[in-house]
């Protein structure tokens, strides 16, 4: 069993096969099963130099150790290994799904056809199927059927379905991608929004303005509120006055109209309603519990 030059794990031509290939094509498909079950259903860490491969878990589960990093995979999920990547598997009795191997020409000639946008192999990941489950299912047992089937034009109809199942995995790469490409810009305009909560809070600005400053709508900033902070942004704005409310309460010793004016409220009365309906207490109850009397 070869090993590599610069770790133990093994680097398996497939499975801990010695010979190069079982068959003279550029890929294999077999039931996720048929191999787990000799080797009493777990697969030990190990490599492949130059195979890719796709494993779909139709049903059952399975504990992937990939790259150091063990994930529990119990719904229908297609997960990419590319080469020279550490992996191992450990199924269920009842697993039930497909494994898709590679080789490196056939994956070269495939993703040339995609373009680079779609790098399937670049980074080992994890793709629900969810609503798709029913056509990756019957996409990858129709690789099965015709790998094991000896009929006319079989390379020409193998090579097309396995295609077709990288440009699904690769439009999910695409997807992730954009997924959190638009996080990124969400937690840019959060931050540019809380920035500005911080500078500006005792002012009182409205949530137009807010937005405005940020350069986004306000139906987008309260999207991305609720999404990275679980409220609107009013409710920020909200929390971060009653916040330094509760620091004037309780660490000194302004009288409540005056710490009602150095926040930005007309009156003590408004103030003291705001408060109240935050918190459930009066500002003057609040300060005498010494900050104890919470009702949220």
């Amino acid at each position: 069993m070869p090993h590599s030059p610069a770790t133990t794990i093994p680097v398996f031509k497939l499975y801990g096969e010695a010979q190069r290939w079982a068959t003279p094509d550029l890929l294999h498909c077999e039931t996720i099963s048929k191999r787990s079950r000799l080797h009493h259903w777990q697969i030990q860490p190990h490599q492949h130099a130059d195979l890719y491969q796709l494993l779909y878990v139709h049903r059952g589960q399975a504990r992937i150790d990939i790259e150091g990093q063990q994930q529990l995979i119990s719904r229908p999920t297609v997960q990419v290994v590319p080469p020279l990547c550490v992996h191992g598997f450990n199924f269920s009795a009842d697993i039930d799904g497909y494994v898709l191997t590679l080789a490196a020409p056939l994956v070269h000639q495939l993703q040339a056809q995609m373009g680079p946008a779609m790098a399937v192999f670049a980074r080992p990941a994890s793709y629900p199927v969810g609503s798709e489950r029913a056509y990756i299912h019957r996409l990858f047992g129709a690789v099965l059927r015709e790998y094991q089937n000896e009929e006319p034009a079989r390379d020409v109809l193998l090579h097309s379905l396995v295609g077709a199942a990288l440009v699904w995995v690769g439009r999910q790469v695409l997807r992730h991608r954009a997924a959190g490409q638009v996080t990124g810009r969400a937690q840019a305009w959060m931050g540019r929004f809380m920035t500005r909560v911080e500078e500006d809070f005792r002012r009182h600005l409205t949530i137009e303005e807010l937005a405005h400053g940020v350069g986004i709508s306000v139906a987008h900033l309260n999207s991305i509120c609720r999404e990275l902070a679980g409220l609107s942004a009013l409710q920020i704005v909200h929390q971060r006055l009653l916040l330094e409310a509760k620091r004037g309460l309780i660490y000194t010793n302004l009288s409540v109209s005056q710490l009602a004016d150095s926040l930005g409220f007309a009156d003590a009365a408004y103030f003291a309603r705001f408060f109240r309906r935050l918190t459930g207490f009066s500002p003057k109850a609040f300060r005498q519990a010494g900050g104890s009397a919470e009702a949220n």
